[in-house]
């Protein structure tokens, strides 16, 4: 792995961890009344749609390697360009749902580049 990507994954692993922490016994409902909950967590779901795009372009194979990482990097798009139409819901959706296992499947990148 060249050191640019395995940069661009730590990144997105200290995002999945702050996202994580963020979340943490906090509600759908919290997340639309708290605007600095809100704000941090867009903007980490931005760094996480950055690095992925950036580390694509340098290494198109981790296209096979991170489940949906083309809707990951638009999510980037749409909270930077299109703020106005983001759901709520769809973003902790996300969150509860995709968060987990794109924190494994880096987790598991950095690891192997580790252990090698």
């Amino acid at each position: 792995m060249q050191p640019e990507i395995y940069k661009f994954l730590y990144d997105v692993k200290l995002a999945c961890q702050a996202l994580l922490e963020f979340t943490s016994d906090k509600s759908l409902s919290d997340y639309e009344t708290d605007l600095l909950l809100r704000s941090g967590i867009e903007r980490q779901l931005g760094i996480i749609g950055e690095a992925l795009n950036q580390a694509l372009k340098i290494d198109p194979t981790l296209g096979k390697e991170i489940t949906g990482i083309g809707q990951i990097i638009n999510l980037r798009n749409v909270i930077i360009h299109g703020y106005a139409d983001i759901e709520n819901e769809t973003i902790w959706g996300i969150l509860q749902n995709d968060l987990p296992i794109l924190h494994e499947q880096v987790r598991k990148l950095l690891d192997e580049k580790n252990s090698h």
